[in-house]
Formats: structure tokens, sequence, C-alpha cells
């Protein structure tokens, strides 16, 4: 039998060449059948046969080559790219299982098993529009298909939910770029959070007309005990909060035995000219910060944020005092956005500001600079 031969070599096949070719031809097909079985067999064996079970149907495909050009069918290599592709799916090799199962619909558009497999493996990879193309291709070929047809439902669903997602990081991303607008309009200096234990992630928010509302912490460093302003416009002064906290109404401080923290005595000040400075990146990161996953960003995002002349890297400034803490006192009567534009306040992600009493034993030593925030 003469197995070496070129069939369109040589003008047309004698009788004697055709029942040579037939006969390869049966080989062939005897041999990928053996191994399609046998794959099938080693499949219900369980998962540590699952590669077995691969190599089988790869061995299988091999028979069948070459492998007719599209569009003309081949049901029969369909059905073990099919195979093939549903062992993928079991050991969790997405994107193989999607070829394969693609090029099994391409092979044989009747196979409705392929389009499930092909929805399964693009589910998994995240891509839901191919997911739901497979899914309604199927029900064509077989519009009983509950199984195609329970799985259209699950990816519109999680389609719906994509876009609603999408969505709100959309607008999460939109209020984060107005505030880092607002507060590069303002020429504010942003820093790396401080305090953070004591206040949690608080963040400014903007209003419908372009106020920046600021949580504000007041720390008393005499105890180092604290209070907290939720929400402090950046249009008020000092003077209103200030007012209410120690108003003669209100109930001492806990731990001022002496009662020396009264509206007559208080002070504020803020610690100036040390810190980093943040990047616009860095202040969008900030804000967006519990708001959603990272991941769930643009990958372009950050980038777009940093202009010409910011490189999207923070930079250090300290106080030109050497080794000493520069301290600011805050005058009440001005407005917080006037506060915070001082040349060296470098805001700690939220205004911090420090509270003394004149009353106190303490103000002394503060004022001596002989105190630092620890």
């Amino acid at each position: 039998m003469a197995l070496l031969m070129d069939p369109g070599a040589g003008g047309p096949l004698t009788e004697s060449e055709k029942a040579d070719l037939d006969a390869i031809a049966a080989i062939k097909e005897s041999a990928a059948a053996e191994y399609k079985e046998k794959g099938n067999r080693l499949v219900k064996m369980g998962r540590s046969h699952y590669a077995d079970a691969v190599d089988c149907y790869t061995k299988a495909i091999a028979q069948m080559e070459p492998l007719p050009p599209p569009p003309v069918p081949s049901p029969d290599a369909s059905v073990l790219f099919a195979n093939r592709a549903h062992v993928n799916l079991l050991l969790g090799n997405h994107r193989r299982a999607l070829d394969d199962a693609a090029r099994a619909v391409q092979l044989s558009p009747s196979n409705v098993k392929a389009y499930y497999r092909a929805a399964k493996a693009a589910i998994a990879l995240g891509l839901l529009p191919e997911a739901a193309a497979f899914c309604r291709l199927g029900i064509e070929q077989d519009p009983a298909n509950e199984e195609l047809k329970k799985l259209l439902a699950q990816v519109d669903a999680q389609q719906s939910e994509q876009d609603r997602h999408r969505a709100k990081v959309a607008q999460a991303v939109s209020a984060a770029k107005d505030i880092v607008a607002a507060i590069e309009k303002r020429g504010l200096k942003l820093g790396k959070a401080a305090y953070q234990e004591l206040t949690g992630v608080k963040k400014p928010k903007l209003d419908e007309q372009g106020v920046l509302h600021w949580p504000v912490l007041l720390l008393y460093p005499e105890v180092m005990s604290s209070d907290f302003i939720e929400d402090f416009p950046e249009t008020d002064t000092f003077v209103p909060h200030l007012d209410v906290m120690f108003s003669e109404s209100s109930p001492p401080l806990p731990w001022d035995d002496k009662h020396a923290y009264t509206r007559d005595a208080v002070e504020l000040y803020y610690q100036a000219g040390i810190g980093t400075v943040l990047s616009k990146s860095e202040i969008l990161k900030i804000l967006l910060e519990g708001t959603m996953d990272s991941k769930s960003l643009p990958e372009s995002l950050l980038d777009e944020e940093d202009g010409e002349n910011d490189d999207g890297k923070s930079s250090t400034i300290t106080s030109s005092d050497k080794g000493s803490v520069k301290w600011i006192n805050v005058k009440e009567g001005k407005t917080l956005q006037e506060v915070l534009q001082h040349k060296d306040f470098i805001i700690p992600a939220i205004p911090v500001f420090f509270v003394v009493s004149r009353k106190s034993t303490f103000y002394r030593e503060f004022k001596a600079g002989n105190w630092s925030s620890p």
C-alpha cells in the first residue's frame, strides 16, 4: 500500500491509489474515534485525568487534519473541539476553552453544546457581550434549549449590573475631578492624611454652588483629645463654630477640670511649612478611597489628571526654621478658605487645627515651642 503519495501529482488517481487513500482515511478515522472515546473515559474518571483527556482530544483532532476551510462543515471535528473546550473549562483554561468552542461552532453551526461552552468561557473571561452573542446564536439553532436561555438571562443580569457599576464609577470619578479642580483653583496644597485613626476616611465635598465643605479635626494638644466638625463650609469663619462649641450653655470638656477652655480663652493654631504635597493624581486616589475598588478605575484616569506641571509625584516641604515647629495662629474672623490658602499650609487630607487655652498652664509651654505633634 502506497501510504506516502501526493494525490495531486501525476494525473488522475488509479483505482488502486484511490483504494489506498480510502484505507488511510479509514485508519485515521478509526484512530480519531479511539482517541475520542479514551478522552471521554478519562473525563469521567475525574480531575486528575483531565490533562490526559485534553491530550487524547488533541491527538484525535490531529488524525482528522487537514480540516476543511470555512464554511465547509465537519461535525465530527466540531465534537472533538467542543469536548476539548469542555475539559479546558473544567481546568479553568478559559481562553483555550473559548478558542476551542468557537472553532467547534465554525466547524458545525448546529453544535449547540459548543455555543453553550463558548458562552461559559466568555463569561469567565468577563466578555459579556460575546457570551450573550453565543447564547443567542445557540438559541437560534435550538429555540427550546432552556440551559442557553437561563445562561442568557444570567449574562443579561451581569451586563446590567456592570453597566450600573460603570455609571457609578463615572459619577464618582467626575465628582472627585471636580473637587480636585476646585482645590487647584483655590491654590490649596493637600498632603498625606494625619490622625486618620481619629476620624476615619473623611473627604471634602463640593456643593451645587461650588462651595467646598470640609470635615475639620480639632485637637487639644494638652491632652491629645479631639473634636470633629463634620461639615465646615469654606465660606464660614471660625467664629460661629467656636461660639457653639464653647458657649456658656455647653458642658465643659470632660478632662478640663479647671474650666480653662472657655470661649474667651481658646486659640486655634495649625502647623505650617512641613509635609508632603500630593500631586493631582494622588489627591484623586484619596478622594476615591473607600468609594470603589481601584481596579474599577479606568487605566488612563490618573495619567490624565497629571498636567504639564504635575509629574504625578509628591513633593516634600519642610520648615525653614531649622528643626523647629512653625505654628500659625488662626484669625477667627477669617474664612476657612482664607486660612487654608496660606502659602505654608499643607492640609493633611482634611484641615487639622490645634486648640489651646490662654488660661491653661500648658499654653506657655506650647507658645515657647516646647511641644510638637506626635
